[in-house]
């Protein structure tokens, strides 16, 4: 009997459906995350105090000893992958502030960049986001300080010691069959978890998380296009309804692609940028931006294998807001 009913619900659900459409056609649609619920996870999912009042680190208190022990046993074949992008020079809808290289003779150069933003690989600090002039865990800095002098907190130079953690790489084009996402494709918690399920991974406490939407891929099949904050910018990424995942995962390093700006939805519903302004500024998770995920999930693909030792180092910047830097994965 209850195979009857649930081949009958199946053919039920068929002859509903749209022509050329199938059973996934009935999946309910994603409900925008609203304003006031964007609020609310400010207070529930926040990570304030968690660490101690004096924290300057975030999640990364969760990469333990114990935890780089872990990942220092992901290594089998010993072949490092670089996952940052090359330098930029070229200015471009998608570059507006390129690297500076000019050459000091044969033997120097002198190298200059404005790294924030979209087109430039590098890690954000928790004193580069703020609401209202607060930062991670209440740090409330006078403007006219900063800008004179430096951060006094949150900076960059907390992660002098450099970054050793397992990383997983959750290939959403992959699992979608596509080359890369098409601008404003959302990345919702489902997709991560069917990834999970194919790879054979789960992201757990202390682990960097890496998003792969084939940014540098459909740019070089197309070319630059406006992404970001900017009105009219379009880009693939998590979807704020991720939060409470993040949350519950206790990831301690965020990276993709891509800063995670995907196009805002309705009216009344949590603003462009939501995901990361959010672990930044209520997590404490400091985020990669930029990153070239397309040698590193060749690699992964031909071994299999999701997971991989994960080195950083960003420049010990004394009150900097982040830092350029060459991420490495390690098989």
């Amino acid at each position: 009997m209850a195979g009857r009913i649930t081949v009958h619900g199946m053919l039920v659900a068929l002859l509903l459906a749209p022509a050329g459409m199938g059973i996934r056609a009935q999946t309910p649609a994603h409900q925008p995350v609203s304003l006031q619920q964007y609020e609310q996870w400010k207070k529930e999912l926040s990570n304030w105090g968690r660490w101690g009042a004096s924290d300057e680190i975030g999640t990364l208190n969760l990469i333990t000893p114990a935890k780089r022990r872990e990942a220092a046993r992901l290594v089998r074949d010993g072949v490092p992958v670089s996952l940052s992008a090359d330098a930029d020079t070229v200015q471009a809808v998608d570059n507006p502030s390129p690297y500076e290289v000019r050459m000091q003779g044969i033997g120097g150069d002198s190298i200059a960049v404005s790294y924030h933003g979209i087109a430039h690989t590098h890690l954000d600090s928790l004193a580069h986001i703020n609401d209202n002039g607060v930062f991670y865990n209440g740090y409330r800095p006078d403007p006219a300080v900063v800008a004179r002098e430096r951060h006094a907190r949150n900076s960059i130079h907390n992660v002098k010691g450099g970054i050793f953690t397992r990383a997983v790489l959750i290939d959403v084009a992959r699992l979608k069959g596509v080359p890369y996402l098409e601008p404003g494709t959302p990345i919702y918690v489902e997709d991560l978890e069917a990834w999970e399920k194919r790879a054979g991974v789960r992201v757990g406490p202390g682990d960097a998380l890496f998003i792969r939407t084939g940014v540098w891929a459909r740019r070089k099949a197309e070319g630059p296009w406006l992404r970001g904050r900017a009105e009219g910018g379009r880009s693939a990424g998590l979807d704020p309804s991720v939060l409470p995942w993040l949350r519950r995962r206790d990831v301690a390093l965020l990276g993709s692609d891509h800063p995670q700006y995907v196009s805002p939805g309705e009216a009344g519903g949590a603003p462009r940028g939501a995901v990361h302004d959010f672990v930044l500024l209520y997590l404490g998770m400091p985020l990669f931006d930029n990153c070239d995920l397309e040698a590193v999930a060749d690699a992964a693909a031909a071994r299999k294998r999701w997971e991989f030792l994960l080195t950083a180092a960003p420049l010990a910047i004394p009150g900097g807001t982040g830092s350029p830097l060459n991420p490495i994965a390690t098989f």
